[in-house]
Formats: structure tokens, sequence, C-alpha cells
């Protein structure tokens, strides 16, 4: 459902991400790693469609829709969320407001909340005073009321405590349906919780394999996905010998 090719893209005059080639079929996660610097976040920014990220070449297709130079509101509106790495702190607008608005309905907020142990805070003005594992909830919140099909996560794990780090972990596998059954085989018969959503997570400390298995890994290094394969064997790579040497060993 989401398909990436030849992408190139620039940030101001200097370009960040080259000849990039991804696809993620419908029901699948896959993890990205890289060192920092290396066009993760780029990536993200991109397929999110923010416009100083600027396209120079390639396409983004997803669900059949050529999405490259579509604005951020009809991505959002198409299928696509993202939690952000270091979202901003929004005074004026309380978090229940925002919540409202990711379902785009009525819904019922307090329910919600509960699920992320964020109830006390959607009276307060969006990430105003709130923890580094305050803030990944929220965003794990306006998310679950946005209930995309490709969603999209920035180091999910980073500055967030232990005491959190498990309701984090497991609330983003509960987004991504891997407790669902990933029906490969086409037919009438439908099989009973059926996984659809799609997922793209960057990490650099790995612990969010913890609680998330992930279909495949990449690495993006120096602007380039250089190779993929299992999650956990990349992380075991770059953890022993680093990025440039695991890099190396992929050619």
């Amino acid at each position: 459902m989401l398909h990436v090719e030849d992408l190139q893209v620039k940030l101001e005059d200097r370009e960040i991400l080259k000849h990039i080639d991804l696809e993620i079929p419908s029901g699948e996660t896959h993890v990205l790693f890289g060192p920092n610097g290396s066009g993760k976040t780029s990536l993200l920014m991109t397929l999110m469609g923010y416009p100083q990220y600027r396209v120079t070449g390639g396409k983004i297709v997803f669900k059949g829709e050529d999405i490259t130079h579509m604005p951020i509101n009809e991505r959002a509106q198409l299928g696509i969320g993202m939690s952000y790495q270091r979202p901003p702190t929004i005074n004026g607008v309380k978090t229940r407001q925002m919540v409202q608005i990711c379902a785009g309905k009525e819904i019922d907020s307090d329910s919600l909340a509960a699920k992320v142990n964020l109830s006390d805070f959607l009276e307060r003005d969006i990430n105003a005073g709130f923890s580094g594992g305050e803030i990944k909830r929220s965003e794990l919140l306006q998310l679950i009321a946005q209930d995309p099909d490709l969603l999209l996560f920035d180091e999910p794990e980073s500055g967030v405590d232990l005491e959190n780090i498990s309701l984090i972990g497991n609330t983003i596998s509960q987004l991504l349906q891997r407790d669902f059954k990933l029906n490969t085989h086409k037919s009438r018969r439908q099989v009973h919780e059926e996984r659809s959503k799609m997922g793209l997570i960057i990490t650099h400390t790995g612990f969010i394999l913890d609680y998330v298995t992930a279909d495949k890994g990449q690495v993006l290094y120096k602007g380039e996905l250089t190779c993929t394969s299992n999650p956990g064997e990349i992380f075991r790579c770059i953890s022993e010998v680093g990025y440039e040497e695991c890099v190396r060993c992929a050619f």
C-alpha cells in the first residue's frame, strides 16, 4: 500500500535522501535504523508531506494514489499519521480538543485517554509541562483517535523512562494490529481480525523491538537505504560492529 520509487529529496540546497526505494505492503511493519544525520527523520517528514523537504525526483504512491506533491492535511485524511520525536507545545489548545480534531468526529475522549493513562491531561494545553513519557503518550492518543492506515514513528522510545516504555511499546503494537493475523491469500473467506495497518518505526536503542514484532529492518546511511534484513539481526550487527561496518558487510 506504500510504494516509494527512486525518491530524491533536498532540504534547502542540500541533498538529504538519494534514490530511496521502499515498499511496505498492507499489514507489515518495518523498522528503520541509522546514525544521527543519516536522513531517517527526513524520510518520515517527506512521507508526511512537509513542504521544506523538497522532492526533486521519484515518487510516493499510497493506496494506489500518487501523493508525491500532496499537502499534509490531504495525506492525513487519506490515512497517514505520525508520532514525532519532539512535538511542540501548543498553548491555548487543549489536549481534548486535539483528540477530537484528530478523530474528525465526536468521540469519547475520556475512554481513549484511559488507554494510555492520560485522562488527567485532557484539559491541559498540548504538551505544556509534559514529561518525555507523557508527550509520547499524548502522541499515541492522537494516533488512536485518528486511526490511520500508515503509522510513522520517530524514535518512540526516545526520552521515555522505564515506567512508560512498556505502555508505549504495547500501545504501538496494538495500533499496528500486531496481534492480528496477516492474510496472505486472496479468497472470499476473510480471516478473523485481519491485519491491515502499516508501520515505519525509527529506532536508535532498539528497545521498541521488545514490544513490537517487525517484519523487516532497513538501514539508512548517508541518505541511502543500504540493506534489508531481519530487524533483530540488523540491530545485533549494529551493536557489535557499528553502522559503517554493518553497511560495508551488506555490500
